[in-house]
């Protein structure tokens, strides 16, 4: 299992730290008190593209005698060079059951999709509630069972295992192919788009109105200032 070993944060400047090649973040839990924390941020980033945000992981702050397991609760980014700048670890406490998003991961080839259709995903993740030892870390959702446009995957026909329970209503959908646009449906977006003459004649009156009235404004403020 992967393992990371962090550093207490002594600094508070967090640019001359991120700069430096290092990511801020905090753990803390129910066990816990919050600690201010730095890890390297390439080993963050390949652990977080590796394991996501439902798989438990051992964590340990230098010093501390022996690690926890965590996971990765949440991860903020720059909005500019959407790069990471900050993460949150939650300490999980093994006895007691927990709430997680769990991604889907959409398997399989449909005969529909072949056909032109279109994919339709109702959801990316779910979220479950286990204990920390029945933790999966995805859903395979087969979609080769969408053999029509009529066929739908629903929550109900996820494969869960042993002691995971979703917490979504059953006829919640998944996925299901949405039949490719006939040339006529496709003519008709096209015409409900672009705007007819009518309305093209219909704003230029609209504009040249309001030019008339601007002039007739500066007419009069000229009037006033003779005056």
């Amino acid at each position: 299992m992967t393992k990371l070993v962090a550093k207490k944060r002594e600094k508070e400047d967090l640019d001359i730290i991120r700069q430096s090649g290092i990511l801020p973040g905090v753990v803390y839990g129910p066990e816990r008190e919050p600690v201010k924390i730095t890890l390297d941020y390439n080993e963050f980033e390949k652990t977080y593209n590796d394991l996501g945000e439902s798989t438990l992981i051992d964590f340990e702050v230098e010093g501390d005698k022996e690690p926890v397991k965590v996971l990765i609760q949440d991860i903020q980014y720059d909005p500019v060079k959407n790069k990471m700048i900050h993460f949150d670890l939650r300490q999980i406490k093994m006895g007691e059951e927990m709430n997680v998003n769990v991604e889907l991961n959409f398997v399989g080839e449909s005969s529909v999709l072949k056909e032109g259709g279109t994919l339709v995903r109702g959801k990316d993740y779910i979220e479950i509630r286990c204990l920390p030892k029945d933790l999966i870390s995805e859903i395979e959702v087969d979609i080769s069972k969408l053999e029509t446009y009529d066929d739908v995957i629903l929550v109900k026909d996820l494969p869960t295992s042993e002691g995971v329970k979703v917490l979504h209503e059953g006829d919640e959908l998944i996925a299901k192919v949405s039949a490719p646009m006939s040339e006529e449906e496709l003519k008709a977006m096209d015409e409900a788009e672009a705007p007819s003459v009518e309305d093209v004649k219909v704003e230029g009156e609209k504009k040249e109105e309001g030019s008339e009235g601007e002039k007739k404004e500066e007419k009069e403020e000229k009037k006033e200032e003779k005056k």
